[in-house]
């Protein structure tokens, strides 16, 4: 079984949240509004391939026939490490913001722990990646790395703010663009060499029960 792409690994955390709040499965046209994307083909490109390489079954002449395999529910563990900002960027390493030791270990999809020496877990703090189905108080499992293509959702340490921070990553002319998935949110620009990649997103967990 390959990697799945981004867009394909986004559509199969989109469909194991849907399942877990709705009991059933999503239609393509609730996959299609959830994920806010336009193209019909594109979702139907990623149900077959998530389904050709195992982690979904589905009858196409059934409504609301998908449904994950053991390979999408089958859990491993990673560290969960602390917190990470998707909004103004939050100071790390602070004794309350982030941890050598992990704060917990969490269970998550075995796809997304397939190398355990380096994937790790960041608690979201804030909503400028909402767009992106990262809502405050989200999960997201890290993949360590310290390169990352052009759009990518990274950990972005800033060295001279002293700060991280959760964003997309553009490289442009002289610059990096840190990108939020909030319209309401403008993008953040600094010098390529204050700039330090931590890792980038490989999946998303969110909590049905969420602390008040």
């Amino acid at each position: 079984m390959t990697q799945l792409p981004s867009k394909c690994q986004q559509s199969l955390e989109f469909i194991r949240r849907f399942i877990q709040e709705k009991g059933y499965g999503p239609t393509i046209r609730d996959i299609l509004q959830g994920r806010h994307i336009s193209s019909i083909s594109s979702v139907q490109h990623d149900l077959k391939m998530l389904e050709r390489e195992g982690y979904i079954s589905r009858d196409p002449g059934v409504r609301r026939s998908i449904t994950l395999t053991d390979r999408a529910r089958i859990a491993g563990k990673v560290p969960l490490l602390g917190y990470i900002a998707a909004g103004q960027p939050i100071p790390v390493p602070q004794s309350d913001t982030w941890h050598e030791e992990p704060l917990e270990m969490l269970r998550v999809p075995a796809d997304m722990a397939s190398d355990k020496d380096n994937v790790y877990a960041l608690k979201v703090q804030g909503l400028s990646m909402i767009d992106a189905l990262i809502d405050d108080g989200d999960v997201v499992v890290m993949q360590a790395t310290n390169t990352v293509n052009n759009g990518e959702m990274a950990a972005i340490w800033l060295k001279a703010e002293q700060e991280v921070t959760l964003k997309k990553v553009y490289r442009e002319r002289n610059r990096i663009r840190l990108q939020p998935a909030n319209s309401q949110m403008k993008p953040m620009y600094h010098d390529p060499e204050n700039v330090e990649v931590q890792g980038k997103v490989i999946g998303v967990i969110r909590r049905l029960t969420r602390s008040t």
